[in-house]
C-alpha cells in the first residue's frame, strides 16, 4: 500500500477569450483581486481555431493567457472555476458572454484544464466541475492527446506554458531548500 501524501502546489493559469483587448485587461485585473498578482502575461493572439463561440461572442476573438505568482493547491481549481464563471456572468451582455475564462493549472508534467462539461476523458472533481489532462510535458516538449483542443494541440501556446512551468519549478525549488 502506498503512503498518502499531499500534492505539490501548482501554477494557476487562465486562458481568456474576448473580442476586446479592454475586456481581457479588465478580466485580468478582476482575477488579480481574487488570486493575487499576475507574474506572466501571454501575447494577445487571434483565435480562429473554431467557430464554437461565434454565436454567443461574435467573431474576431482574441486569446490571451495569464499565470499567477502564488502557487495553489490543485483542489482549489474547483472554487476557481466557479469564480471565473461568476466573473464571466458579471461581464456578460444579457445572456451573451463578452469574455470566456478557462482556468487550469500546470504541474511539472502536465496542463490540467477545468470545465463545467462532462466528457469521456474528464473526471468529476465536485461542485459541478470536471477536469482533464489537456497536455503532458514529456522529454522537453508539450504532447497532445486525442481529445486535446485544436488550439492547444497546435503548439501555439507552448512557449507561454513552458514559461509558466519554469516559473513553477523555480518557485518550488526556492520553497523546498
Amino acid at each position: 500500500m502506498g503512503d498518502i501524501s499531499n500534492p505539490l502546489p501548482v501554477k494557476l493559469i487562465v486562458g481568456m477569450l474576448s473580442r476586446s483587448r479592454e475586456a481581457l485587461a479588465e478580466a485580468s485585473r478582476r482575477m488579480e483581486g481574487a488570486y493575487g498578482p499576475i507574474d506572466l502575461t501571454g501575447d494577445v493572439m487571434d483565435f480562429n481555431f473554431t467557430d464554437y463561440y461565434e454565436d454567443e461572442m461574435g467573431n474576431g476573438l482574441l486569446r490571451q493567457f495569464v499565470a499567477f505568482e502564488g502557487l495553489i493547491d490543485p483542489d482549489a481549481i474547483v472554487a476557481i472555476k466557479r469564480t471565473t464563471n461568476e466573473i464571466e456572468c458579471d461581464y456578460a451582455d444579457g445572456t451573451r458572454r463578452t469574455v470566456n475564462l478557462d482556468p487550469g493549472y500546470i504541474t511539472e508534467s502536465k496542463l490540467i484544464l477545468a470545465s463545467t462539461k462532462d466528457f469521456a476523458h474528464r473526471i468529476y472533481l465536485g461542485e459541478g466541475i470536471y477536469a482533464e489532462v489537456t497536455l503532458t510535458y514529456v522529454h522537453g516538449r508539450w504532447v497532445r492527446h486525442p481529445y486535446t483542443f485544436p488550439d492547444y494541440a497546435s503548439g501555439l501556446y507552448d512557449t507561454f506554458l513552458t514559461r509558466a512551468r519554469d516559473a513553477l519549478r523555480a518557485k518550488i525549488k526556492r520553497q523546498h531548500r
